[in-house]
């Protein structure tokens, strides 16, 4: 059972890195195109699998976030959705940044 653990784990890592090269190469198109733009973060499909689907966001900080969606699921999940995910995750994000407590580098956890 840990071996399928650990292969799942390897598998989502290269996944995700696949997908960060994605999120820095469309951030390079867009910031060529219009250095002062940034309103549009959410960055779309990036990495579609047989199994899974791979979102991407950046904030004007540029945070970057990415969302894994399994691509089996019944539940089709439109572009709106997605984008309202992320906007949640952002301001979520901004608060615990904001937080007087949160100690920078630290591993966020969710209670």
């Amino acid at each position: 059972m840990n071996n399928i653990k650990s292969e799942n784990e390897l598998k989502f890592y290269y996944t995700v890195h696949t997908s960060l090269d994605v999120v820095e190469e469309k951030i390079q198109s867009v910031g060529s195109k219009s250095t002062n733009d940034m309103r549009e973060l959410y960055l779309g499909l990036l990495y579609p699998t047989e199994d899974y689907k791979v979102y991407g966001y950046v904030t004007n900080t540029k945070i970057k976030f990415v969302i894994v969606v399994e691509s089996s699921s019944n539940i089709s999940l439109r572009d709106n959705e997605i984008r309202s995910m992320f906007k949640k995750l952002h301001s979520a994000y901004v608060d615990m940044v904001c937080n007087p407590f949160y100690v920078p580098g630290e591993q966020i956890t969710s209670v």
